[in-house]
């Protein structure tokens, strides 16, 4: 049997991070996905505090990744900082809110960067982009600017 290869996707001109998460997030854990999101320090602070700040209805259970086990075990999205080091092979989607290329994104079934309208994170974004292809991923591409 071959292995399932990472689907990768980049989003591209996100015109606010954080609000394009949240409905991101909702998005796939309303399919039933659990979710691993990486991000700069202060945005994962921002994204526990919007979650919590969420409407009882729109509230999803999520955990910093540095939570106990059976904390993150029972959390549908699991934040944590790009720079940490993080093993998740449980979370099948992987969200990268950072400028960094994720470690070890191929344990996850799919990868979605998102990329706001900021020039310097779009100039990152095309170096990842680059790696990505340079290691032989295809690379799926939506332009958010199109649909608006």
């Amino acid at each position: 049997m071959t292995p399932a290869v990472t689907e990768i996707a980049f989003h591209f001109g996100a015109p606010d991070k954080l609000a394009y998460a949240l409905r991101l997030l909702r998005k796939a854990v309303g399919t039933g996905v659990r979710v691993l999101v990486l991000a700069p320090a202060d945005l994962v602070h921002q994204l526990d505090a919007a979650l919590w700040a969420s409407a009882p209805a729109d509230f999803l259970p999520h955990s910093l990744a540095d939570a106990p086990a059976q904390v993150r075990a029972l959390s549908l999205v699991v934040l944590a900082d790009e720079g940490a080091p993080v093993s998740a092979p449980d979370l099948p989607v992987l969200v990268n809110l950072g400028a960094q290329m994720p470690q070890g994104f191929d344990c996850h079934q799919r990868v979605i960067e998102v990329v706001s309208t900021d020039e310097e994170d779009r100039v990152l974004a095309r170096q990842r982009w680059k790696s990505y292809t340079a290691q032989g991923f295809a690379i799926v591409r939506h332009d958010l600017k199109l649909r608006a």
